[in-house]
């Protein structure tokens, strides 16, 4: 069985050496403008040079982060990036966008690539897709259980990493639009601004009444007492999350990972009080989601982190000694020469320039003690073998120590040196910039069929409806050439199988295609018509055009994207354009999460699948529970509609969800009209943008 992989969180130099100097196998840093931790200390070309050559010298890997979203104007600095990683010689880049994977394909074909947790793989045919791009490892989604997580290992083909230790977000990574919408700091783009954290309060509370109650806020995640059952299910890495954490915390938890992958004890206190929000939880492995999941930061908690802290840093004063080494030291009349080498081919060899002296009795017990005494460096002795020529000859202990030093200061120098990955020249295309139709397509999409006004089937009406595929039974004959079939954005449990037998069952029925939201669609719906949703987060002509070569005949624009930067999305297919799309009303889905915050105040057994949760300024946000997720929506509607040729678009998605058929039939006779929104609503982000 492999030994699975420590992989460490690094968010500044003094967290780079807390994390090897505590043992870590791996360690992940963010390249500076593209890692979903803008507020950590990132690297840049110079300094990523330099934490390989640390790490690689010690025999640590370095997983570069550039999981973000990304826009047209940043491809050519994107670009720049991933050369600077190849140089580096980095042993992983992380992608999140599709632009970042393709960039990184042709510039440096042999640089591995891992699929981000963003990237919202929670299902074996999202693992499978990713092996299909050409990714080696696949970051799973942190609401998983550990049977789901054994499932997907076991049949996906390539390695899977799983988080064992730290944070976790409310949403579903990747799917989570809350901060940008919110604050304009996008968490697709490393800007969270954490409003999870923040008061959500799912009591029934009056109106005008502010939430108190943090019900968004979870627990920290640990399950480092399970590394043992991890690593029998082939999980190749266990993640620590943390990079905006200190290095006391890295270190701290890279220690307790050691001890729980070799099923020594380790102190699960200590643990909390460096860094808890009152308590951990482990509720997705163990495949139990309720109310105890849920906790917040107390003034206790961080008085336990102050006390704490101090005595932590001896886990990282000393460097741990890692790497073995095998020593052949000869000696002869003339002097002496000791040859250092790893088991990976590197040697190092120094001479002496002491005089050796006969010697009345053997020596070699001494010079063997002398040279294993490799404490302080990445060192640990292996087998030495002393070598005497027309001895015995004697050498003072302080010679045989400078040989060492020098030996191995040698051999750090040689495995420090960069190997830098080939790279190739690419070609970026240029930006071209499409001007918007004098008026967009209307495309229509309802939570459910009973809720599309009959306005909504008439001539005039919108070009294409959009329903969960949920809903296809209900859809009448005659409508279905104008229908496509929305695919569930999260696919937990058996609802993959669910939704690969209701593919399977409707492609014969006349529907005009589905809908992707998740890169599962992509492999479920190989061959059939194919449409993008907002669950693909496209924000960049590249990642556009990888979409339209991997079958899509149309993409929705992720609603972050402001609309300079939406006109550069213009992919094509065989030479053809390809649609695009722009969500022009709707409540923003903020947040997709397995977690239930409704769960706070009742249980399943007492809920009608819907709530509210109240905010700190009283604004109510609705809850929807179905297929096994939860919903949580922005009380204020988007409206473009009256905006007609703002956004170079081809269609238009008018997006239901909470309204009733009343209330969508007043709505979209104003989409269809061009006119003002009779309420309060937002533009969004097309006009400001995301930090």
């Amino acid at each position: 069985m492999a030994q699975i992989e420590i992989l460490a969180p690094v968010g500044s130099e003094e967290m780079l050496r807390a994390a090897v100097y505590s043992g870590a196998d791996a360690v992940y840093l963010g390249f500076a403008g593209f890692n979903a931790r803008s507020g950590a200390g990132n690297f840049d070309a110079a300094s990523l040079c330099e934490a390989v050559r640390f790490c690689h010298g010690r025999g640590v890997r370095v997983h570069v982060a550039m999981n973000t979203t990304v826009y047209a104007g940043e491809l050519e600095a994107l670009a720049g990036a991933v050369r600077a990683v190849a140089a580096s010689g980095a042993d992983a880049v992380i992608c999140q966008d599709l632009a970042v994977a393709r960039l990184c394909r042709e510039i440096a074909p042999q640089l591995p690539r891992h699929a981000s947790t963003q990237m919202s793989v929670h299902t074996l045919e999202g693992a499978l897709e990713m092996a299909r791009l050409g990714f080696t490892r696949v970051i799973l989604a942190r609401e998983l259980s550990l049977e789901e997580i054994r499932q997907i290992t076991a049949h996906c083909g390539i390695e899977t990493e799983c988080f064992v230790h730290g944070a976790l977000c409310m949403s579903m990574s990747g799917q989570c639009y809350m901060s940008a919408f919110l604050g304009g700091r996008s968490g697709n783009r490393g800007s969270c601004a954490g409003p999870c954290r923040l008061p959500f309060d799912a009591s029934p509370l009056p109106e005008g009444r502010p939430g108190t109650a943090c019900h968004l806020s979870l627990k920290d995640n640990s399950v480092i007492d399970r590394l043992d059952q991890l690593q029998a299910a082939g999980v190749a890495s266990a993640k620590i999350e943390g990079r905006l954490r200190t290095p006391e915390y890295v270190a701290a938890a890279v220690n307790a990972c050691l001890a729980g992958r070799e099923g020594r004890a380790y102190d699960r206190a200590l643990l909390q009080d460096v860094f808890s929000r009152s308590g951990f939880t482990s509720g997705y492995l163990d495949g139990k989601i309720d109310g105890t999941m849920f906790g917040t930061r107390s003034e206790a908690d961080a008085r336990q982190t102050r006390r704490a802290l101090p005595a932590l840093r001896e886990l990282y004063r000393r460097e741990r000694s890692r790497v073995p080494v095998d020593f052949r030291l000869e000696v002869e009349a003339g002097g002496e020469k000791l040859t250092a080498a790893d088991r990976e081919g590197n040697r190092a060899i120094v001479y002496g320039d002491t005089q050796p002296q006969p010697a009345r009795t053997d020596p070699a017990e001494g010079l063997r003690r002398s040279l294993a005494k490799t404490g302080g460096t990445p060192f640990a002795a292996g087998s030495i073998e002393i070598r005497m020529e027309d001895g015995p000859w004697y050498l003072p202990g302080s010679a045989v120590n400078e040989l060492r030093r020098e030996a191995l200061d040698a051999l750090l120098e040689k495995r420090s040196a960069v190997r830098p990955w080939p790279v190739q020249p690419v070609q970026m295309p240029a930006l071209v910039r499409r001007s918007a139709p004098a008026r967009p397509q209307l495309w229509a999409r309802f939570e459910e069929w009973a809720q599309v006004p009959p306005e909504a089937l008439a001539q005039d009406g919108p070009v294409r409806l959009i329903l969960p595929i949920a809903q296809a039974d209900q859809v009448p004959g005659e409508w279905r050439s104008r229908t496509i079939l929305e695919l569930p954005r999260a696919m937990f449990g058996a609802l993959e199988q669910d939704t690969l037998r209701r593919v399977q069952q409707a492609a014969g029925q006349g529907f005009a295609g589905f809908e992707a939201n998740n890169i599962a669609h992509l492999g479920i719906c190989r061959g059939l018509p194919l449409t993008g949703g907002i669950g693909l987060n496209l924000t960049n002509p590249l990642a556009a055009q990888a979409y339209a070569d991997l079958g899509l005949e149309a993409m929705l624009v992720l609603p972050e994207v402001r609309d300079s930067e939406i006109a550069c999305i213009a992919p094509l297919r065989q030479g053809v354009p390809v649609p695009t799309g722009a969500l022009i009303y709707g409540h923003m889905p903020l947040m997709l999460t397995r977690a239930c915050p409704l769960q706070n105040v009742r249980d399943c057994a007492h809920c009608d699948r819907q709530g509210v949760l109240t905010d700190r300024k009283a604004r109510k946000f609705p809850v929807r529970c179905t297929g096994g997720v939860r919903t949580i929506y922005n009380p204020v509607p988007l409206y473009m509609a009256d905006k007609t040729g703002a956004l170079a678009v081809d269609y238009g998605v008018a997006y239901f969800t909470l309204e009733s058929r009343e209330e969508a039939v007043r709505v979209l006779a104003r989409v269809v009209r061009g006119e003002p929104f009779d309420g309060e609503f937002t533009r969004g982000l097309y006009y400001k943008g995301t930090a």
